[in-house]
């Protein structure tokens, strides 16, 4: 199973289709990509995107008509009928970026423009869809953080990997769940031994190092890359939100 992000482009234009595939890629995204609508619905088939990046003009079907279709057709999935829209046009106007937000674009790019910005659009997008989903989860009740392929149970203490149960402390429970309720902030060392309730006798410079080391060993695929739990140097420890899936 892939904790990666998934973004669909679809664009007629077969470099820009090529450089946005790689760029997206580099960054950390798994990416599919198709030429029209026609195509775009036969990945669909097989593969369940988180954003869809969707010129608007294309050859046949144009962008605002498969905008429309995917959010408002009684035969679109769940998934697909909420599924984020970028639309990317050439021709700036704006009229088409009002009618694309209207028919349920998230966003609207002119062409040309610096992957960058598209790559700052597509993570605020998916940042505040996962938001959203936090909010579903804790109006449902579900007392659980998710990240990844990891699954952290608030009521008994647990954390589990694909189901399987992964043996972790107490102390390394607390640890984790804090910088998981707190991420996207930097928690400094001081803070966290605070939050601990380690007492003066017991704490020194490096006691909450050893024990992110530890939780790291479970969670990270290289305890020496982490993906989750990043050190800010001279500060702390911050959770990424980057490998976010849904959370409570």
């Amino acid at each position: 199973m892939s904790d990666k992000n998934k973004i669909l482009v679809v664009d007629d234009d077969k470099s820009l289709r090529d450089l946005l595939c790689r760029y997206l890629k580099q960054h950390g995204f798994e990416v599919d990509a198709a030429e029209d609508g026609v195509e775009m619905d036969r990945v669909l088939e097989s593969f369940t995107p988180d954003l869809l990046i969707l010129d608007l003009m294309l050859p046949g079907e144009d962008g605002l008509s498969i905008a429309r279709r995917l959010h408002h057709s009684s035969s679109s999935s769940d998934a697909v009928s909420k599924l984020p829209i970028i639309i990317l046009s050439a021709k700036g106007d704006e009229v088409d970026r009002i009618v694309g937000l209207e028919v349920g674009a998230d966003d609207y790019l002119a062409k040309p423009f610096n992957p960058r910005e598209l790559l700052a659009r597509v993570r605020s997008i998916l940042r505040r869809i996962n938001e959203e989903k936090e909010i579903e989860q804790m109006a449902s009740g579900k007392n659980s953080i998710t990240f990844g392929e990891y699954i952290v149970n608030l009521d008994n203490y647990s954390l589990s990997h694909n189901g399987d149960r992964v043996e972790i402390t107490s102390g390394e429970f607390e640890l984790l769940r804090h910088l998981l309720e707190n991420r996207g902030r930097v928690m400094s060392r001081d803070h966290l031994l605070d939050i601990l309730e380690i007492g003066a006798e017991e704490a020194f410079d490096r006691s909450i190092d050893v024990r992110i080391a530890r939780i790291r060993k479970k969670i990270e695929k290289d305890s020496q890359h982490p993906e989750f739990i990043k050190t800010v140097r001279g500060v702390g420890y911050l959770f990424t939100t980057d490998n976010m899936d849904s959370s409570v």
